[in-house]
């Protein structure tokens, strides 16, 4: 296992990096064994935009802002720690709430959350790669408040919870991440029209009878299976138009009007706040 002072300087550097001014978020990074929740070693690592990639055996490498390989074969990796520091710290989990993680992979990601949300606090976790959910749940078989699901995260019946976090590409949120926000519940994922390589991060807060949304960091995903539904009446909106997005709203509680950017069969998105 890697030194603290090794994980400590890594928390301090992916923060820096993805500008996160949170001290609970770089705690946790900190205090989470990183080589403890990924595939057994030795593991492929490499950087953003494939700048270089290498195989080690030596936790110290893994603390770095790189990625780790999971399934080569289907293109799934641990993700960059510097993003997911900027969206944790975004969705600021706090003690005692009840946090969903959809495409939790091996389990990283995944206690992270459950270190934020101590004590009292619990995670679910999906995970539709059967071998991957079975390694998340060896990796996470310590930690009592993680459930892990072995199933997809899509259409699934979610507790009722304060965070949703999804580490796959939706070209729109699935209904059910919506209706298991408890109010001023967060949800966070990648949005990615189908057919395309790279979106923008998608921040969901549930206010009064809509969803307040905000556009932020500019992401690539694997995509989310099941996630992906098609705009009626023509192509989704390009990075320019979700930008102007300031609300999300379920087709079934009001149908779409003049602010309308894009509609989907059972949601859509309005250029107009909540």
């Amino acid at each position: 296992m890697a030194p603290d002072d090794v994980r400590r300087r890594y928390a301090a550097g992916i923060t820096r990096a993805g500008a996160v001014d949170h001290g609970r978020v770089e705690a946790a990074f900190a205090a989470v064994p990183r080589e403890a929740y990924l595939t057994p070693p030795p593991w492929t690592i490499f950087a953003p935009g494939g700048l270089f990639m290498t195989e080690t055996a030596d936790p110290a490498e893994l603390y770095q802002d790189v990625l780790v390989v999971l399934d080569r074969e289907r293109g799934i990796n641990n993700g960059q720690p510097s993003l997911h520091a900027a969206w944790l710290a975004a969705l600021d989990p706090q003690p005692g709430e009840v946090a969903v993680h959809i495409g939790a992979g091996t389990g990283y990601y995944t206690a992270i959350l459950a270190a934020l949300v101590a004590p009292g606090g619990t995670v679910h976790a999906y995970e539709i790669e059967p071998h991957l959910a079975d390694i998340a749940r060896h990796n996470l078989a310590a930690l009592e408040p993680v459930t892990i699901h072995p199933v997809s995260g899509v259409g699934a019946a979610l507790p009722a919870s304060e965070v949703v976090y999804v580490n796959a590409s939706a070209s729109a949120p699935d209904v059910a991440w919506l209706e298991a926000l408890k109010p001023d519940g967060r949800l966070i994922f990648p949005w990615q029209p189908s057919g395309r390589r790279s979106g923008v991060t998608l921040q969901v807060t549930r206010e009064g009878g809509g969803y307040r949304v905000v556009a932020t960091l500019e992401v690539a995903f694997i995509a989310c299976i099941g996630a992906a539904a098609r705009p009626a009446g023509g192509d989704g909106p390009d990075v320019t138009e979700v930008m102007r997005t300031r609300s999300l709203w379920l087709v079934e509680d009001r149908p779409p009007d003049d602010s309308a950017i894009v509609v989907y069969d059972e949601v859509w998105f309005s250029s107009e706040p909540v």
